[in-house]
């Protein structure tokens, strides 16, 4: 017999992201985000809700980019400091290792296994988050996740 469940994260499982950003005043900062997905493949895109109340919000619609980085279980350390503390209070990223994106202008969260580098073309309030339609523009991995056809394997990540 089934049981009516929760609502609110009746989705799952979905990848854990630490999505990166930085602001027109060139602030960077990072946060975790729990709602994210595919969600076209021509042209290659991606779903990320951010509840506007975060300080990331600001530089990321000031920008008008991001940089979504996939966690693995070596990051969980990473994730829950960049869930639980806010960018209004501390420089988050002052002792996380980081590098420019390629094309975009945002930081990589170079310890994780996964980096989109991305541009927003869209977004639409749902309610508690906005969700932003992410152009993928780049996409890094670890060699040792990249198949022969350029996939990622998800299946050598140990995903958070």
């Amino acid at each position: 017999m089934k049981k009516e469940a929760m609502k609110k994260n009746s989705l799952g499982p979905r990848p854990n992201i630490l999505v990166s950003c930085k602001g027109k005043d060139g602030r960077e900062n990072a946060l975790a985000v729990a709602y994210a997905g595919i969600c076209s493949y021509d042209p290659p895109m991606l779903m990320v809700g951010i509840v506007p109340s975060r300080f990331s919000y600001k530089l990321i619609k000031e920008s008008g980019v991001m940089v979504v980085n996939v966690a693995d279980k070596s990051n969980a350390e990473i994730f829950k400091y960049l869930g639980t503390v806010s960018g209004r209070d501390e420089d988050k990223l002052k002792n996380i290792n980081t590098k420019p994106a390629d094309l975009i202008d945002c930081p990589i969260l170079t310890d994780c296994p996964v980096n989109i580098e991305g541009t927003i073309v869209d977004s639409i309030v749902t309610g508690s988050h906005e969700m932003f339609v992410v152009k993928i523009e780049k996409v890094h991995a670890k060699e040792e996740c990249i198949k022969e056809d350029g996939s990622i394997d998800y299946s050598k990540i140990d995903l958070l």
